[in-house]
């Protein structure tokens, strides 16, 4: 029994569209479209060594012109998350801030989060209002307002 290489192709075509559409990360949609010319070019009786070149160039030309278009549409979106949404904001400080000791608690729009001074040598007591300038890992960055 013979089998087609058409068949072979088609085969190949659909466990790439199962692949693409499990990783869901663009990995083998180029060599679907490779699979698609070359399943077409044995229907019109090529021979198998034109088939696996043109399967390749197809691959890579489709790579080569999709994946760049591709990479400005997908996995570009920043997800803000509140930990980002403070900074600049004004918070109370509910625990002395002394970078020294590696103390400071501050609480922001009712949570509590671990502080640092921005300055190494400025120690800010509690009570004081304090401004966010950035995070440091899980530590918020604060200045004290003057």
């Amino acid at each position: 029994m013979e089998i087609s290489m058409v068949v072979v192709w088609l085969v190949l075509l659909l466990v790439c569209i199962i692949v693409e559409a499990v990783t869901t990360s663009l990995v083998s949609i180029w060599f679907a479209f490779g699979c698609l010319v070359a399943a077409v070019m044995a229907q019109i009786g090529v021979p198998i060594f034109a088939q696996i070149v043109v399967f390749a160039i197809v691959s890579l030309l489709i790579m080569a012109a999709i994946r760049p278009i591709a990479k400005e549409h997908f996995n570009n979106k920043t997800v803000e998350t509140n930990a980002g949404s403070v900074v600049g904001k004004k918070a109370r400080v509910t625990g002395a801030i002394d970078n020294e000791l590696g103390t400071g608690q501050v609480n922001v729009e009712g949570m509590d989060w671990s502080a640092r001074s921005s300055f190494d040598e400025v120690k800010i007591p509690v009570g004081e209002t304090v401004i966010i300038r950035a995070i440091d890992g899980v530590k918020l960055v604060v200045e004290k307002i003057v």
